[in-house]
């Protein structure tokens, strides 16, 4: 018994010395799995006709998954409702489709993956698989092929989706918002679309940033773009098509108004408020007066009244000057008054370029300079002058600047009152200048314009809007007190010369106004000047 003890003893010992005089290292499980899976097999099997199963099951070499499936996978013409797919959530070694909506006869379906079929294990992806049926005895071939851009921005979104709806007796261009496209795909993370396997005839071509993936047209939430005239196939096989991507303004829309304090109202509306008025319509005092401004972010009107007196309800009659007009009613209540609150356009630091401007809460009615006190760094009084904007609600204060300097701007109580007899506390408001070295410069020169006038704006290299000059003759624009970073240079072409971009409108076939990115990033540096030249073609 003790021999066969030490004799087992002996061979662990033995093994732990191998072990231990082996070479050191970290188990890796060898190199990484880069293959995709593999398609197997399809039953019923891929292109096939005269299809009249409701599943169907597709095969690959190895356990996969579906990824971002909602997005990826696009089933042309669409369904509804669309067809279980999985698996979602798990791995097999198969897909399957099964479909929950009656098929259309002699119809060419397309199921396309995109990137969606993915391995187990590592996330390779099958890429752009698609599967394609045909419920006639044969299957449609045809195809077009075109890029997606944004009529504004320098790079347009991703996931569009690009839809041929089919001219028949029974087409118009309002189907877009209500009904479903004959053939759809998408761009996925690129600019690029095929649509495939399409059938002869005659289309309109759209493309949507479809925020509800409906593929119907919502104009509040959506993007559009259409290719102006009707495809033909097989005879526009040929053309490489490209859709402008906008975002339409909607139609005027003035919204029930809300009571936010004893006398105000907030009035929110939908597309251009142009010259939008609104009279009150219920019987009021004598010395009635009101005082309208717009809110600054946000599309909303401000309506405030003086002075206060009892109703139930109140009617408003809202008009603008594109003929809109309705009549709204909108309870009335003594509630609290509101407080004045001031705010400035100064996080830290006021640009040369740019003017000292409070901002108000309520409407700014008048504003006492004896009661308002401007120093510098050193203490010294600084001589201002103020431009009390009542449309805006904004008041502007223009004084001469140094730079590397510390400003204090002090407001005794009673300095501002506004239009309902609240004034101020004291307030005081700390902000400063930088270097003007610490600023860059871009001189830009347009050549061959075939119209002015042309407006040329900066945006930072994530698209926010900086700064615009518009050109009416040939000159060089200039961009001054520019922090250091990247720009982007945009020109558009303002065709009707009302100095604002245009966008377009699908119903009426308007495209939007053209926009010319400056093809490089411009590097702004402390302390430097560009200058550049661009010729339109």
């Amino acid at each position: 018994m003790y021999k066969r003890f030490y004799t087992v003893l002996f061979t662990v010992s033995s093994l732990l010395l191998i072990v231990g005089c082996a070479k050191k290292g970290t188990i890796t499980g060898g190199e990484k799995d880069e293959t995709p899976p593999k398609f197997v097999k399809a039953t019923p099997p891929n292109y096939s006709t005269n299809f009249n199963r409701n599943e169907i099951r597709i095969y690959f070499d190895e356990y996969i998954k579906l990824e971002d499936a909602q997005k990826q996978i696009i089933i042309s013409p669409p369904m509804d409702p669309k067809p279980e797919i999985t698996p979602l959530g798990s791995a097999n070694k198969y897909v399957k489709i099964k479909f929950l909506d009656t098929l259309l006869e002699n119809t060419t379906y397309s199921i396309n993956f995109g990137q969606s079929i993915v391995d187990n294990n590592e996330g390779n992806p099958n890429p752009f698989f698609r599967y394609v049926f045909s419920t006639g005895d044969s299957l449609d071939s045809l195809q077009i092929q075109g890029t997606v851009t944004d009529a504004l921005e320098k790079k347009p979104d991703s996931f569009i989706s690009v839809a041929l709806y089919e001219v028949d007796e029974n087409y118009s261009d309002s189907l877009v918002f209500n009904e479903v496209p004959r053939y759809v795909t998408s761009t996925l993370d690129s600019i690029n679309f095929n649509l495939d396997n399409l059938k002869e005839g005659k289309y309109k071509l759209i493309a949507l940033k479809d925020a509800s993936s409906n593929y119907t047209y919502q104009p509040k939430q959506d993007k559009i773009g259409f290719y102006e005239e009707i495809v033909t196939l097989p005879e526009d096989t040929a053309k490489a098509f490209t859709i402008n991507l906008f975002k339409e303004i909607l139609d005027f829309k003035a919204l029930k108004p809300k009571q936010l304090s004893k006398n105000s109202y907030v009035f929110g509306y939908e597309g251009e408020f142009d010259a939008m008025e609104i009279n009150l319509l219920s019987k009021t005092p004598e010395n009635f007066e009101t005082r309208i401004f717009p809110e600054r972010e946000k599309d909303t009107l401000n309506y405030w009244f003086r002075p206060f007196f009892e109703a139930d309800s109140l009617i408003f009659e809202v008009t603008n000057s594109k003929n809109f007009r309705d009549t709204l009613v909108a309870r009335f209540k003594d509630q609290y008054k509101d407080s004045i609150k001031l705010t400035s356009n100064v996080t830290g630091s006021l640009a040369f370029n740019k003017d000292f401007t409070l901002y108000s809460n309520t409407p700014l009615e008048k504003i006492d300079e004896k009661l308002i006190k401007l120093i510098d760094k050193d203490t010294l009084d600084v001589p201002f002058s103020v431009a009390l904007d009542k449309v805006q609600n904004q008041a502007k204060f223009t004084f001469e600047r140094t730079e590397s300097n510390n400003y204090k701007l002090e407001l005794l109580p009673e300095a501002i009152t506004d239009f309902v007899g609240n004034v101020n506390d004291s307030i005081t408001i700390n902000f400063r200048t930088t270097k003007l070295a610490d600023y860059g410069t871009i001189f830009f020169t347009l050549e061959n314009v075939k119209q002015y006038p042309v407006i040329i704006q900066a945006t930072d290299d994530r698209g926010n809007f900086i700064d615009e000059k518009i050109i009416t003759k040939e000159e060089t624009a200039v961009f001054d007190n520019l922090d250091p970073g990247k720009y982007n240079l945009r020109v558009i072409l303002d065709n009707n010369g009302n100095g604002k971009w245009d966008t377009g409108n699908f119903l009426k076939g308007i495209q939007p106004e053209k926009v010319i990115y400056y093809p490089e990033v411009l590097e702004v540096r402390a302390n430097w000047e560009l200058k550049q030249t661009f010729i339109l073609e």
